[in-house]
């Protein structure tokens, strides 16, 4: 049974859950992969540092990927326990409790891309009576189309249970203003097939090329070296990224960079910071 048809994703990533992301080696790897895949696919400047949000962040194994890239990112995921482990191992990306199906907190243009592992399909099924897929999707499109920057992109791995949700995520991505289709990697094969969501916010753009057995990922994705970034680089932030964090929690990271974080993120008195 998929776990999606199990228990909701607050319920399912239990303590227990969240710990096989650390603990099981395969599934590290797997979950690296994709988001060094999910990060090729945004096509960000080689030569800069982008500011990148991760939806479905869980223990922050994409994080990671990206911290490893030189880039500064905000993380969002519905399960306490998954953001729990993100916090013992120390990931350097700020961490928000919230449930992306009520929409994204951030302000208009916040950030230059958006990457997301195993986390959009939630949205096709309805944990409680009172939800209404086709509304959650809708609120997190439009949400995700205002806080990224114009000409930016989104890239969303996910794993559709039918093709029919496949055909609703695309509806509701096309009516909240994204152009862009799905890429499918290695389509051939039951196993290494991988199905992503790429969306650009602008412009006319060409999706990439999906991954084949004739033409297969390298080891590891070629990045140029990255310049270290400055204070200038994140004060540029600052006005663009006031959150509204209205049902979200957060956590600070406290690693070398929590300070610049600290100028993105804005609390109202209602809310607590996760420690």
């Amino acid at each position: 049974m998929r776990p999606e048809n199990a228990l909701a994703a607050s319920m399912f990533y239990d303590d227990r859950e969240a710990r096989k992301y650390t603990s099981n080696s395969h599934m590290m790897q797997i979950q690296s992969e994709m988001a060094e895949r999910a990060l090729e696919l945004l096509a960000l400047p080689e030569d800069e540092s982008s500011f990148l949000l991760d939806i479905g962040c869980g223990s922050g194994l994409a994080g990671e990927i990206l911290t490893e890239r030189e880039h500064i990112w905000v993380g969002l995921d519905i399960s306490q326990p998954m953001l729990n482990v993100a916090k013992e191992r120390e990931v350097e990306g700020a961490l928000i409790l919230g449930d992306m199906g009520n929409g994204l907190p951030f302000r208009p243009g916040s950030f230059d891309g958006a990457i997301s592992v195993s986390a959009l399909q939630w949205l096709c099924y309805a944990e409680e009576k009172r939800q209404n897929p086709v509304k959650r999707l809708h609120r997190f499109f439009l949400s995700l189309y205002a806080c990224l920057s114009r000409g930016s992109r989104a890239a969303l791995q996910f794993y559709p249970d039918h093709p029919s949700q496949v055909e609703l995520i695309m509806q509701q991505a096309m009516i909240a203003g994204f152009t862009g289709g799905v890429v499918v990697d290695y389509p051939e094969s039951t196993r290494a097939k991988k199905i992503y969501l790429v969306l650009f916010t602008g412009g006319s753009s060409r999706l990439p090329a999906a991954l084949t057995n004739e033409c297969p990922q390298q080891n590891h994705v070629h990045y140029a070296k990255r310049r270290y970034m400055s204070l200038e680089f994140f004060v540029s932030f600052q006005d663009s990224f006031k959150a509204s964090y209205k049902g979200f929690e957060v956590y600070r990271p406290k690693k070398k960079r929590a300070f610049l974080i600290e100028q993105f993120i804005e609390l109202n008195n209602e809310f607590s910071v996760n420690k």
